[in-house]
C-alpha cells in the first residue's frame, strides 16, 4: 500500500493521571507517557497497548504486521458510495485492550464497521476516553468473554477476525483450540481472514500447536515472524493468518519496509511447523 504524508496530531487530552496504579475491573492499569505523546498503557503489570497521538501510527510490531495483512486482504480503501450496494469491511476483535489496531483502521477506512470484545468493563469504559476512541457503530466496544462471543455470532458474519486475547503473558487455552479455529472459520464470510497474535516462549512448541490446529480447519496458513521467533530459539510475538482462498500476494513485499526484519514464512516453512505440532483440542 502507498505511504501516505503523515500529519501532526494533537496529544491525548482526556488521559487519567499518569505513572498511577489505575484500577480497573480485572486488576489495575497503568498510563506511561513517552516523550513523542504516546502512551503505553499497561494491564495487570504487563504491557497491553501503546497508542500514538497519529491513530495510524502502530508502536507495537506485530500490530503493524496484522495492518499490512489486512490492507492487502481488503484491498484499496474505497473513498465515494459503494458500487456493490455492500456496506464497508466488517471486522470482529478478540481482546480490546487500548484498541491500538482498531483504532488505527478506523481512521484509515472510515467505512468500516468494527466490533471489539473486552472483558474488562471498567477499563473498556476508560480507554474509550483516554484514547478518544471512534463511537459505534464505527467501534464498538462489547463486554464478553472473547470465546463466548466468538460461539455467539452468526456464521458469514465477518471480512477479518483478530485475537489478541491474554490472561497475563499467554493466551487462554479455549482460544487456541481446534473448537475456537472452527468457530472462527464458521463467522467469516467466504475468503475472510483470521489473525491471531502468538506470543510463544521458546522450546514450548506452541507455535507449532498453533499452526496445527489452524491447519486442521482452514486451507491457508501463514505466519509472519521474525527468523529467531519461527526457529523457536527466541519469544516474541508472531501473528498466524488463515482463511479458505490464498493468502494476499502482496503481503510478504509489504512487510519489507517494515522496521524489523520481518518476512511471511515460506509455505515449506509452514507445513513443517504443522508436522512438528499437535491438534490442541478441548474435548
Amino acid at each position: 500500500m502507498p505511504r501516505r504524508a503523515r500529519v501532526r496530531h494533537a496529544p491525548f487530552e482526556h488521559l487519567g493521571p499518569l505513572d498511577t496504579a489505575l484500577p480497573i475491573s480485572t486488576g489495575t492499569a497503568r498510563l506511561t507517557l513517552e516523550n513523542d505523546g504516546s502512551v503505553l498503557l499497561e494491564v495487570n503489570g504487563v504491557p497491553s497497548s501503546h497508542l500514538h497521538p497519529d491513530p495510524e501510527h502502530l508502536v507495537f510490531e506485530y500490530m503493524r504486521w496484522m495492518l499490512i495483512a489486512i490492507d492487502q486482504h481488503l484491498g484499496p480503501v474505497v473513498t465515494g458510495p459503494s458500487t456493490s450496494g455492500r456496506s464497508g469491511p466488517q471486522l470482529a476483535h478478540l481482546g480490546g485492550g487500548g484498541c491500538s489496531l482498531p483504532r488505527a483502521i478506523a481512521a484509515s477506512r472510515l467505512g468500516s464497521r468494527q466490533i471489539v470484545v473486552e472483558l474488562d468493563e471498567l477499563l473498556a469504559d476508560q480507554v474509550r476516553v483516554w484514547f478518544d476512541l471512534p463511537r459505534s457503530p464505527q467501534l464498538r466496544l462489547r463486554i464478553e468473554d472473547a470465546l463466548s462471543a466468538l460461539a455467539s455470532w452468526r456464521e458469514d458474519r465477518f471480512d477479518v477476525l483478530v485475537r489478541d486475547v491474554f490472561s497475563g503473558a499467554t493466551t487462554p487455552a479455549p482460544l487456541i483450540s481446534r473448537e475456537a479455529a472452527e468457530h472462527a472459520a464458521r463467522v467469516l464470510r467466504p475468503g475472510g481472514l483470521y489473525l491471531a497474535n502468538c506470543a510463544a516462549p521458546p522450546g514450548t512448541g506452541l507455535m507449532a500447536d498453533e499452526v496445527a490446529t489452524l491447519s486442521s480447519v482452514f486451507v491457508h496458513v501463514g505466519v509472519i515472524a521474525e527468523p529467531a521467533h519461527l526457529s523457536g530459539k527466541r519469544r516474541g510475538n508472531c501473528v498466524l493468518l488463515a482463511s479458505d482462498r490464498p493468502l494476499p500476494e502482496g503481503i510478504d513485499r509489504d512487510l519489507r519496509s517494515d522496521a524489523v526484519s520481518v518476512r511471511l514464512a515460506q509455505p515449506a516453512q509452514v507445513q513443517a511447523l504443522a508436522r512438528a505440532g499437535k491438534v490442541l483440542t478441548e474435548r
